[in-house]
C-alpha cells in the first residue's frame, strides 16, 4: 500500500487536453507542471517522482555537449524530478547537468 504524496493548494485540472506535458509513468499517466510530476488521484493531486533506475539512471554519462545551452530553471526546458535530483526533458530525453556537458539519464514515454 503506497502513501500520497499530496501537492497542496492545486486548482487546475489535469488531462489531456489540460496543456501540460503528459508522462506515461509505471501504469498511469502523470502530467508536468511547474517542476512536479503531478498525479490525479481520487479528489487531490500527488506529487510523483521518476525513480532512479535502469531505465532512468542517475549515473554520469559524459556523452552530451548541449552546443552552449545551459539548463536551469526558465531554461525553456520541462523541469522532471527524478531520485533526488532535477533533469530537464529535451526530446523525449532526461539531461541532467554536469560540469561541461549533460548526462542522459534515460527517455521518459511521452502521451496518453
Amino acid at each position: 500500500m503506497s502513501t500520497c504524496n499530496k501537492h497542496s493548494s492545486h486548482n487546475h485540472q489535469h488531462g489531456p487536453n489540460c496543456g501540460h506535458v503528459a508522462v506515461r509513468h509505471g501504469e498511469h499517466v502523470d502530467y508536468l507542471h511547474d517542476g512536479h510530476l503531478h498525479h490525479v488521484h481520487d479528489d487531490h493531486v500527488d506529487e510523483h517522482v521518476v525513480a532512479v533506475s535502469s531505465e532512468n539512471p542517475a549515473a554520469c554519462t559524459s556523452t552530451v555537449n548541449c552546443q552552449g545551452h545551459k539548463h536551469r530553471e526558465g531554461c525553456g526546458h520541462e523541469v522532471v524530478p527524478h531520485g533526488d535530483h532535477v533533469d530537464y526533458l529535451v526530446d523525449g530525453r532526461l539531461h541532467h547537468p554536469h560540469g561541461d556537458h549533460c548526462d542522459i539519464h534515460g527517455k521518459l514515454a511521452l502521451g496518453h
